[in-house]
């Protein structure tokens, strides 16, 4: 059920402001509440936002529904016991502006001057990332609570006229670098350089252990086979790309910061690969955005909307 946070063409159109945007005066906006949804506020200030944010994405739309629908979906995330972190949305904020070879300034100068503002698209990032999560769990209980059994799925499978899929597993090892949240601001970057360098020496993961032997703080985690649809969404990516023996690049998270080391991989083909595939590919692209359609087209019915 993950979904890209942002299109192709948003991040190009971004990079390719950087330059030119930061030399005009960021719009100010008054901030009055203009709808209340099921006891949420939503501020003229939060719709002209978003009407920067289509802008700057180059894409039509109505910029108070918008922020309706996200109030909701966040509302609905926490209701289900969904919590994306500061942490993990500064990280995305931060991959965001490296994949586009940005500086984080350079990208908080873009949504600034464009009206956006850095803290409207760091919640626009928590609101994805959150319906993300809810649109799976929605899924799964849709589709029998992901109970379908290996060998049912192996036969649906069949009978839509495919083979018996492969998939690569993988065995993993997590390596941690605690900050306690009440030291983060004080140690983070600290414990973030002493994280590259041990991500830097790591060949394997029988060594990573007495690396860290002198170390404070740190722990070695061993997260044993992992298929790969069943990768966690936000270190997919980062594991598919690292070959073995070698470690993801290192992230921050709550609970410190964080890489994880690549022991082994193979290729499997069994009844249990076949179960993951099938799940995952069941809750991609249209039958997503269909789901996502319908599920916040329910919860604008159940909810108290009052205009201002």
């Amino acid at each position: 059920m993950r979904k890209y946070l942002f299109s192709a063409g948003f991040a190009l159109l971004v990079a390719a402001t950087s330059a030119s945007i930061t030399m005009t005066t960021p719009p100010a906006f008054a901030s009055q509440i203009k709808y209340v949804v099921n006891n949420v506020p939503i501020t003229t200030g939060d719709i002209q936002h978003r009407a920067a944010f289509l802008r700057l994405q180059r894409r039509k739309g109505d910029a108070a529904n918008e922020m309706i629908e996200q109030t909701l979906r966040l509302a609905e995330a926490k209701r289900l016991g969904i919590r994306i972190g500061d942490a993990q949305v500064d990280a995305a904020y931060q991959r965001f502006a490296t994949t586009n070879k940005m500086q984080l300034k350079q990208l908080d100068g873009v949504m600034a001057q464009s009206g956006v503002g850095k803290e409207h698209f760091k919640e626009f990032i928590r609101a994805q990332m959150a319906w993300n999560q809810a649109l799976t769990a929605r899924h799964r209980s849709e589709s029998g609570g992901g109970a379908m059994s290996e060998q049912d799925a192996v036969r649906r499978m069949l009978d839509k006229g495919g083979a018996k899929p492969t998939a690569m597993e993988y065995m993993l090892q997590q390596v941690i670098f605690v900050v306690p949240a009440a030291e983060r601001s004080a140690t983070l970057a600290k414990r973030k350089r002493e994280a590259d360098a041990m991500r830097a020496r790591f060949n394997g993961c029988n060594t990573s252990r007495q690396f860290a032997k002198g170390l404070i703080d740190v722990t070695v985690r061993d997260l044993g086979r992992v298929l790969a649809p069943q990768l966690p969404p936000e270190w997919a990516d980062q594991i598919k790309a690292t070959k073995v023996g070698g470690a993801t690049p290192t992230r921050q998270t709550d609970r410190g910061v964080e890489f994880i080391g690549i022991c082994s991989s193979r290729e499997v083909s069994d009844d249990k690969a076949a179960q993951m595939v099938f799940q995952s590919e069941g809750s991609t692209g249209k039958d997503a955005d269909e789901l996502s359609k319908k599920y916040v087209e329910e919860l604008r019915k159940k909810a108290r909307i009052v205009e201002r």
